[in-house]
């Protein structure tokens, strides 16, 4: 990686709930943190679409961006991502449209190809459309026509959107998406917090057959990590727990509210339990601001990304939001000095 390039760096938002609280609660902090990272010179931040979980409130995403964006002013706000698997390229093409006319030149439209979901809800989102992953690509061709102008003349046009400029962003966590974002010439976020294993393979084959576009004339790639950081090493670890604590409920499939952090995680865990989730969550970043910056700077030098999108699922607000202005600082006088 050349160290002269700058690293952009972004917040992906579940809107988790955490014990003790609600939805609502989780929204309200959403935009605070919005507002404290736009301060702090986040580049944009993502919502992520997801369904049946007690502990994330993002279900509704582009509802949640236009809260985000109406409560901010110049930081990008989009989806990290659609499920677009889940919904009518015409009705995405129709919301974005409504929101980037509403918030022009802010607005990133991030599309997976996953539910988002356990199969059970699948059918109940998707209906007879169950198999409507392996219309992904396809959809995605459908979404740039609406969003043309040269679509001005068809039977089905999206109004609002047509003849908008929205960036399409290609998300995934495996090498089949990052060989679809190559062909489409488009930028590819990987969620590498949660699915790391072909992290590496699928950037690697992303680069080697990227495909210049009209929209992008070089491969870019964001990667999303989890960062807790801290004062201190032993500060950030116990905020941590929250982290293991809500991936250990995705591993058992036993999902609580975020729970509160705890000072033994390994009372709260089985062995096993310990082993699945440290490997589902092996690209985290966890310490004081020293520890960070050694960590990062390491992960950028191996991999040479050109963003960093960072998830935290921390317990206390005010932690969250102090976590964020230590990796802002990082980035300003560490990593982009």
């Amino acid at each position: 990686m050349n160290r002269t390039n700058h690293i952009a760096y972004s917040v992906l938002e579940l809107a988790a709930v955490t014990q003790g609280h609600t939805p609502a609660d989780s929204f309200h902090n959403a935009l605070d943190l919005a507002i404290n990272a736009e301060t702090l010179g986040y580049k944009r931040f993502w919502l992520a679409e997801h369904h049946n979980m007690s502990n994330v409130g993002s279900s509704a995403t582009a509802v949640l961006i236009g809260y985000i964006a109406g409560g901010t002013s110049k930081i990008r706000v989009g989806s990290g991502g659609i499920m677009l698997p889940n919904h009518a390229p015409l009705i995405v093409a129709e919301q974005f449209g409504t929101l980037e006319s509403l918030y022009p030149g802010r607005i990133d439209l991030g599309l997976g190809r996953a539910p988002g979901t356990d199969q059970v809800t699948a059918m109940a989102i998707r209906g007879n459309n169950i198999q409507s992953a392996h219309d992904f690509p396809q959809d995605i061709i459908k979404l740039q026509t609406y969003f043309s102008a040269s679509n001005a003349h068809a039977k089905v046009r999206a109004v609002p959107g047509e003849g908008l400029d929205l960036p399409i962003y290609i998300l995934g966590s495996s090498t089949e998406s990052a060989r679809l974002a190559a062909a489409l010439g488009l930028p590819y976020a990987f969620a590498s917090h949660f699915a790391p294993a072909q992290f590496m393979a699928a950037i690697q084959i992303y680069r080697q057959n990227f495909k210049p576009s009209a929209v992008l004339k070089e491969p870019y790639i964001i990667a999303c990590v989890n960062v807790v950081a801290a004062d201190t090493d032993e500060q950030a670890t116990y905020l941590f727990s929250s982290v293991q604590q809500f991936f250990r409920g995705v591993v058992t499939g036993q999902r609580q509210l975020l729970q509160p952090p705890v000072e033994d995680i390994n009372k709260v865990w089985t062995p096993y339990e310990e082993e699945a989730v440290s490997q589902m969550i092996s690209c985290t970043f966890v310490g004081s601001r020293a520890t960070i910056t050694a960590d990062l700077k390491d992960f950028l030098q191996e991999t040479g990304v050109d963003e960093i999108m960072v998830t935290s699922a921390i317990y206390d607000h005010h932690a969250r939001l102090h976590s964020y202005k230590i990796l802002a600082d990082v980035f300003n006088r560490e990593i982009n000095s």
